[in-house]
């Protein structure tokens, strides 16, 4: 159950400037009280007898500011971190930060796409997952900083490997259903293929797979080593279900159906 000092701060990002407030306040009372102890200690140096008990008396009231600093910022934290993952709140915040931000992004399939990258929201162990990297850095204003830099960098994609793994695998489809070359298949069923062997699935998943689609759809790279030409078809396909979506680098839901390789010469 989210307390009392979770709903006054409204967020984990309130709650967390408030806390890097009272840090601050810590901070400068510890450095006066620094300052004090070497006020002391160049007096004892020197001998300077007559100003040790006023610098002793500011030193021992600025010691009891920095108790009182140390205890306001201990008692300034109780944000239930967990629960905030676990309602969905943390991921409702994110992309509520992401928004005001100029970053775009959405949820699908319990993961937020924000191109080129795939978040998922970790409640286990309260970290964020961006393109399978953890980070414990879950500030909502620091994880939007993150993807906004990413946006700024070119995606690292093999297009002509994942061009090449699409072909067998569609291959393999066609054949297991008896189907003629050329045909369009459903993309879902290429991604099977392309995820057999066991736990395959939870290493690549779905979001990832449809944002590969489009990196391959937006890079111009069509066409196989022997020449045979990849289309998209989406129309009568994504009537019958099993439909891919990502999010396109302006930030608009795109959804894929189909899939076919076209014969050199046909």
């Amino acid at each position: 159950m989210i307390d009392g000092s979770t709903t006054h701060h409204g967020s984990l990002e309130g709650a967390l400037d408030a806390l890097e407030t009272e840090a601050n306040a810590l901070l400068q009372a510890a450095a006066s009280l620094t300052r004090a102890a070497k006020r002391a200690k160049a007096a004892a140096e020197t001998g300077m007898v007559r100003d040790l008990p006023q610098v002793l008396a500011a030193a021992q009231q600025l010691a009891a500011d920095v108790v009182v600093a140390a205890d306001r910022l201990q008692q300034g934290w109780r944000f239930d971190v967990e629960d905030w993952f676990s309602s969905g709140e943390y991921a409702k915040e994110l992309l509520a930060a992401a928004a005001e931000g100029g970053v775009n992004a959405f949820e699908s399939d319990d993961r937020i796409l924000c191109y080129p990258v795939i978040v998922q929201v970790s409640s286990g162990d309260s970290s964020v997952v961006i393109d399978k990297k953890k980070d414990r850095r879950i500030r909502p204003s620091v994880v939007v900083a993150a993807l906004r830099a990413a946006q700024q960098r070119e995606p690292k994609f093999k297009h002509e490997a994942f061009i090449e793994s699409l072909a067998l695998a569609y291959d393999f489809v066609i054949a297991s259903k008896s189907m003629r070359p050329g045909a369009a298949v459903k993309l879902l069923d290429v991604y099977n293929v392309l995820t057999i062997m066991p736990g395959s699935a939870r290493e690549y998943t779905r979001p990832e797979f449809a944002r590969d689609i489009y990196l391959l759809d937006q890079s111009g790279h069509v066409t196989t080593k022997k020449g045979r030409k990849m289309s998209l078809p989406a129309s009568a396909l994504t009537r019958s279900g099993g439909v891919l979506r990502t999010v396109t680098r302006n930030g608009q839901a795109k959804d894929y159906a189909g899939i076919s390789f076209e014969e050199p010469g046909a």
